[in-house]
């Protein structure tokens, strides 16, 4: 159940980000944030390393996209 609700956020990330509205893109990298720390937890959980370093990189990328648009 959690893994669809992660995945739900990060459709609705993915919807956020590519609507064009620049006010809310912010909330839509915290979202893919989000989802990505469940996503990290769960490959952790599945000992699926490449994925858990993917995650991180997207995670990472979601940081800065967050502190970007805040600014």
């Amino acid at each position: 159940m959690y893994r669809w609700v992660a995945f739900i956020g990060a459709v609705s990330s993915l919807v956020l980000l590519t609507s064009g509205i620049v006010s809310v893109q912010w909330l839509g990298w915290l979202i893919s944030s989000i989802s990505c720390l469940a996503w990290i937890y769960f490959a952790r959980q599945d000992r699926d390393t490449p994925r858990m370093l993917m995650e991180i990189c997207y995670f990472t990328a979601s940081l800065i996209g967050v502190i970007n648009w805040l600014q």
